[in-house]
């Protein structure tokens, strides 16, 4: 006689939702915020935006601060970044320096210049290069990580500059 045929087990809901609205290449996108029963404490609805070309990075940080309550836009270049920034003001900005269309450096250049409160940016780069580093202080980027990072690092940042 065969064994009986076990029920599968429905995927997490937050796998689920990364799976589903994950955007094809070259489209942005604004992601809802996390279930009120789901919603940490921590990120309480603040928005941020996630700018990067590497899929990769860019679902491992939306799933982490989709867990933690943040409200998640995400842009896959220079200009898509650019342009959410300006139309959907986020709160804060993580922004890779080196991408396809318009450089993360371009896109601070001009932030910095359009907004008359500026937005807090974290700028992430897989650049070793301090003048890199300094330049973007100069811009006024308001933490500089370097790639790998730790998620711990990442989060430690966004909490400290968002609260």
């Amino acid at each position: 006689m065969p064994a009986p045929k076990r029920p599968r087990k429905a995927a997490p809901k937050e796998t689920a939702a990364v799976a589903a609205e994950a955007p094809s290449a070259g489209e942005a996108t604004a992601t809802a915020a996390a279930p009120a029963g789901k919603r940490a404490a921590k990120g309480g609805g603040k928005r941020v935006l996630l700018v990067d070309d590497d899929v990769e990075i860019l679902e491992s940080m939306r799933a982490v601060l989709e867990s933690r309550g943040y409200e998640i836009l995400v842009a896959r270049d220079g200009n898509q970044g650019l342009l959410m920034a300006e139309k959907e003001e986020p709160d804060l900005v993580v922004l890779d320096m080196m991408m396809p269309k318009r450089s993360g450096f371009l896109v601070l250049e001009k932030l910095r210049r359009s907004r008359p409160l500026p937005v807090r940016v974290i700028m992430i780069t897989a650049n070793e290069g301090s003048r890199h580093k300094a330049y973007a202080e100069m811009l006024g980027v308001d933490d500089y990580i370097r790639k790998p990072f730790a998620m711990d690092r990442l989060l430690s940042s966004i909490d400290r500059l968002l609260s």
